[in-house]
């Protein structure tokens, strides 16, 4: 198999806190939109977490047929719809071999509303009234299938699931099908749907959430005042495709995927190495994949979830992979500020906002930034977007178990 394929992004889809395609996503993003609030899908009332960032008006009629959306977990449902637009705007659709499609879409937990209702139901009612659908809706592979089945996509068609860096794994190993010749088209992608009543509980308990009341003091990476992660939902899904192959048809191109670092802590379930051993060969694998140089201009969307842990260390690694003058020279910022974490969905959203800081010459800002911690001392992008032109995107994700993986964009 061919290992020198290059790998460009022709289409992409977003469902998101900050908007329900991609435009409206890009300039929530950009202007600073916040999109956290009260959650809305359970009562909250006892809980120590209750804020969220939730997909707002979305309606899964728009994307599938009512008998389907019966049959589909929420994760799935948002990722159906992301897929589509994705599909839609490459233009891809008849324009390759079945057989050399593909999907790889991440998710970090899957279906746990099904989970939830369903087991309300046996707890309740008996065996007899759990649904025969139950185990479909609920496993974390059922949004890579239906999307699979939605576009005729006969290759490869699996799930990443490695908790937060499960939507930038499914993008990266979506790379590797193209490069080492297995595909010439996949979408990729992650979904999550996780704002749940068990999930927030769980979540609030290991005290990894922000209790705080007010939207605009929640999610705060890189701020003394951080004190956990908001809780977010949505999917994104990208069009990867060989550049040769997109380039025969004329599709537009976002931007080359040029490198991936995927590693693991060996160290803690949910705490990341303190020494961000993991972290930093991840970043600085998908540089060297890239051709890193010293006078690229870096922009670094950081994992950044607001947790206390989590943003020094990162920044650790940000030093340990750049050297510490480029780190200082480098934009770093969290979307998670306005999306909250999306949990599988937030390496892919985090992909988006690279692509296009790439291609406008913008970098999204951390918004609420007000008192920057001095252990999280990179140029943060407190609060307003900069304009600035860059030559190399990384996008960080850092998730519970070790896994860390690092995705590297260029312009083409």
């Amino acid at each position: 198999m061919s290992e020198n394929r290059r790998v460009v992004v022709t289409g992409l889809g977003a469902i998101t806190p900050v908007g329900n395609n991609v435009k409206e996503t890009w300039e929530g993003l950009k202007n600073g939109k916040n999109g956290i609030a009260p959650i809305t899908c359970f009562d909250t009332t006892g809980y120590k977490a209750t804020l969220a960032a939730e997909v707002k008006g979305f309606d899964p009629k728009e994307y599938m047929e009512v008998n389907e959306i019966l049959r589909t977990d929420r994760y799935v449902q948002l990722a159906i719809g992301a897929a589509e637009q994705a599909v839609e705007e490459s233009g891809i659709k008849g324009n390759v071999v079945p057989e050399r499609f593909s999907v790889l879409f991440g998710t970090g937990i899957g279906g746990i509303n099904t989970f939830e209702s369903e087991y309300r139901k046996l707890m309740e009612k008996g065996p007899r009234r759990v649904s025969p659908l139950f185990i479909p809706m609920l496993i974390a592979n059922m949004a890579a299938g239906m999307i699979a089945i939605h576009h005729d996509c006969r290759g490869t068609a699996m799930p990443a699931v490695t908790a937060c860096a499960s939507g930038s794994d499914a993008i990266g190993e979506a790379m590797r099908l193209i490069r080492h010749g297995y595909a010439d088209a996949v979408i990729t992608g992650g979904t999550e749907a996780a704002i749940s009543a068990s999930a927030v509980a769980g979540f609030a308990n290991m005290k990894a959430l922000s209790t705080a009341d007010d939207p605009n003091e929640a999610s705060l990476p890189f701020d003394k005042r951080r004190s956990g992660f908001v809780i977010g939902e949505g999917a994104v899904a990208l069009i990867l495709e060989e550049y040769e192959h997109a380039k025969a048809r004329g599709a537009k191109i976002y931007g080359e995927v040029c490198g991936y670092g995927s590693t693991c802590d060996a160290f803690h379930m949910t705490a990341p190495h303190p020494e961000a051993r993991g972290g930093a060969q991840a970043m600085m694998d998908a540089m060297k994949e890239a051709g890193y140089s010293e006078n690229d201009t870096v922009y670094v969307n950081a994992h950044g979830t607001g947790t206390p842990k989590n943003d020094s260390i990162e920044t650790i690694a940000i030093k340990k992979a750049l050297g510490e003058e480029a780190a200082r020279r480098a934009y770093v910022s969290s979307t998670k500020s306005m999306t909250g974490h999306m949990l599988g969905a937030a390496g892919a959203i985090e992909a988006l906002a690279c692509l296009f800081a790439l291609n406008e010459g913008v970098i999204p800002p951390t918004i609420n930034l007000k008192e920057q911690d001095e252990e999280c001392d990179l140029n943060c992008v407190p609060n307003t977007a900069v304009k600035a032109d860059i030559d190399l995107a990384l996008s960080n994700s850092l998730g519970f178990g070790g896994h860390n993986a690092c995705l590297a964009f260029r312009k083409v």
